[in-house]
């Protein structure tokens, strides 16, 4: 196991967030002229280069991935600092939702947030989840409801998400924000790539509609967001949700 402060990775944790770290960073800048966190994209492509995170040693992953993930978690903060994210706005938590692997998630009354995520929540498929900048997974009260009112047998925590939030431009929550949940605090680093186990809950089976670069053809933003934790707590239905507080 892997230690940078309080977050922990496995082997394939260091491997796949390293891989991941680029992307990361393409999706906190896109849409954002200038681009506010070149620099940090410059830092990653050169700690990076000739690298194949898959077949690096395993006794150079450690200084590797505290270099990448430290250089990552500076661009919310850059991007703060230089006014590049919304307005603050209030929602609430609709749903808290759990399960022992896989989907659908089911609603829990409350649940404790710590440094990787819900307690007792499991992530069956670990080859694509479950690093800890993908500790929790937040989806838009509002598109499911459209998505269900378009005819789609989709619900709260169908598609695998934590936390159903209402009431904030989903428009807005993109790589880079921060949300108050309840007492946890955390910060979107990614958009969550839909699979096929997603498909049932799509009439024609195209879970390919949830990626986020389908958000012109839906009218709106659509895909769900992964964070990583900041601040554990507790989380409940009717917290407040609070965007950039």
């Amino acid at each position: 196991m892997i230690a940078i402060g309080p977050y922990r990775f496995t082997e394939q944790d260091a491997r796949k967030t390293l891989q991941a770290a680029p992307v990361v960073l393409a999706m906190m800048a896109a849409g954002r002229d200038p681009d506010p966190i070149a620099v940090l994209a410059h830092r990653v492509a050169a700690l990076l280069d000739a690298v194949d995170p898959m077949r690096l040693a395993p006794e150079d992953l450690p200084w590797l991935l505290e270099a990448v993930w430290s250089t990552v978690a500076a661009a919310p903060g850059m991007l703060r600092a230089g006014d590049h994210l919304p307005p603050t706005q209030i929602g609430s938590v609709v749903q808290v939702n759990t399960s022992r692997g896989g989907v659908p998630k089911g609603p829990v009354a409350d649940a404790e947030v710590g440094w990787r995520g819900i307690t007792g929540d499991v992530q069956k498929e670990r080859a694509h989840h479950g690093r800890p900048f993908q500790a929790l997974c937040l989806w838009s009260a509002e598109v499911i409801d459209r998505l269900r009112a378009d005819g789609h047998p989709i619900g709260y925590g169908s598609a695998g998400e934590n936390i159903t939030i209402g009431g904030l431009d989903w428009d807005a929550v993109r790589p880079g924000v921060q949300l108050q949940l309840g007492t946890v605090t955390c910060e979107v680093w990614a958009y969550a790539v839909p699979c096929k186990k997603n498909a049932r809950w799509l009439l024609d089976g195209d879970f390919g509609r949830l990626h986020h670069d389908r958000a012109a053809a839906f009218g709106g933003a659509v895909s769900r967001v992964y964070a990583r934790v900041t601040e554990p707590g507790v989380v409940r239905p009717g917290d407040r949700a609070v965007l950039e507080p």
